[in-house]
């Protein structure tokens, strides 16, 4: 598919026009300057938490964010070399939806705001200026994964892809699955990083909820980049298939519990096309010689492990938000992906910014395509707040859980039927941080 290069798009007039009158200059930041690169990418950095990034974790970092659109906040008699008060980063990638196809989602990263200049209004022209901009380039959804989830709310996301962290007690849980075909083969970090990437690529491709990736993010989980925490420790292998092709990798690292060379492995990626893939990487991590535990965050909720062990009380599963979503356009985001069910249904959708209020009919045929268009006239069926519409949206969040919260007014009968229609299978998931 097609998509726009968010770097085209211009600093939000209306943020611009209200930082501005508080002393903020709000601007685009070009980070091909020098000069400008750096103070913006130590920002970023010091609204992280993160340590002081030598200039070789600098140059790395600009690689992924010069191909963003990245806005600053500053003190308006700001000089050259100064950082921002302010940060954020977007770009347009493919968002798979449910059934197979792709939309342009709108990825928002990098927020953050100084120590010393909160409650002045930033972080809400931030957030609105992104979706304005986004919203006038005719992108149809916006997304972001967060640090704190009390925040996004207010803009409109709601948590719409759940992850789950695995937690298992190898010596308990033990082995029960199946031998898997294909076989598996130690590599070196700078391999895993192409191998992280071509089957990712591959892999997103079949579960709705999945974003493309990046070089850079590759080379973090594989530990070829300067600064990344557990760099020397990071191992790897891959599945290869009958045929000889990568079906599955595994990034791990494996630190010493106890002094007495007993280790906990941590999973930092995994990612499999294959069933076989998946079970054999599992059956390695788990039976990892001197492993007594297993840690793996950003799995899916229909993930075979707890089905691969011999005792499931030896795998401790906790389900936590992940990825957010943000509908813009109804119209376009809702006939882009498929459903389970026919419906014809009017929801009437509040959004205090103004994108997707409405009252829009929806109308799914047998075959699982809807069209949607405004509707002038007929009473809703259900009403919502484009934050739960944003949640149900790719078919992880059930309709019943968002209506029992008193987030969809509906019928019974309307809450089961929207449960039905927007399911999808496989279970919808995001597996990196962005």
């Amino acid at each position: 598919m097609t998509l726009i290069d968010a770097r085209d798009i211009p600093a939000d007039a209306t943020s611009r026009d209200r930082l501005n009158g508080s002393g903020l200059d709000y601007r685009v930041v070009d980070l091909s300057d020098d000069a400008a690169a750096t103070p913006f990418l130590r920002a970023v950095g010091r609204g992280f938490l993160g340590e002081e990034s030598t200039p070789e974790a600098l140059a790395h970092s600009r690689q992924t964010v010069s191909q963003r659109r990245t806005t600053g906040v500053f003190e308006t008699d700001a000089v050259s070399g100064d950082l921002p008060v302010a940060t954020i980063d977007s770009w347009v990638t493919p968002l798979t939806v449910p059934g197979g196809a792709e939309i342009g989602m709108w990825a928002i990263s990098g927020v953050t705001v100084a120590a010393t200049h909160r409650r002045r209004g930033i972080a809400r022209s931030l957030l609105e200026g992104e979706l304005r901009a986004a919203h006038g380039a005719g992108i149809a959804l916006a997304g972001l994964t967060v640090s704190e989830a009390t925040i996004y709310g207010r803009y409109g996301f709601g948590s719409a892809l759940p992850a789950v962290r695995f937690s298992v007690d190898t010596r308990r849980a033990g082995w029960g699955g199946h031998e898997p075909s294909g076989r598996l083969e130690y590599r070196e970090r700078a391999q895993l990083v192409d191998d992280l990437a071509t089957v990712h690529e591959r892999a997103r491709r079949t579960r709705a909820g999945r974003i493309a990736g990046w070089a850079g993010r590759w080379e973090q989980f594989a530990g070829t980049a300067p600064g990344e925490t557990d760099r020397d420790k990071v191992r790897g292998v891959r599945h290869v298939d009958a045929d000889g092709e990568t079906r599955g990798v595994l990034v791990y690292t494996v630190t010493d519990r106890s002094g007495s060379f007993r280790f906990g492995l941590n999973v930092r990626m995994l990612v499999a096309e294959t069933a076989d893939a998946r079970a054999a990487l599992w059956r390695f991590a788990l039976q990892h010689d001197l492993v007594d535990e297993v840690t793996a965050d950003l799995q899916t909720a229909d993930d075979p492990l707890p089905w691969l062990v011999a005792d499931q009380r030896g795998v401790t599963q906790e389900v936590h938000d992940h990825g957010w979503l943000r509908v813009l356009d109804v119209a376009r985001a809702l006939s882009a992906r498929k459903y389970s069910v026919p419906v014809d249904l009017v929801l009437r959708i509040h959004d205090p910014l103004g994108f997707a209020a409405g009252d829009w009919r929806l109308h799914v045929d047998v075959s699982g395509v809807a069209t949607v268009e405004a509707a002038e006239s007929a009473a809703p069926d259900a009403v919502l707040g484009v934050a739960a519409l944003s949640s149900l949206y790719a078919g992880a969040v059930r309709a019943t859980a968002l209506a029992g919260a008193g987030l969809i007014d509906a019928e019974a009968s309307v809450v089961d039927l929207l449960d039905r229609a927007f399911f999808t299978s496989p279970a919808p998931s995001l597996d990196i941080w962005y």
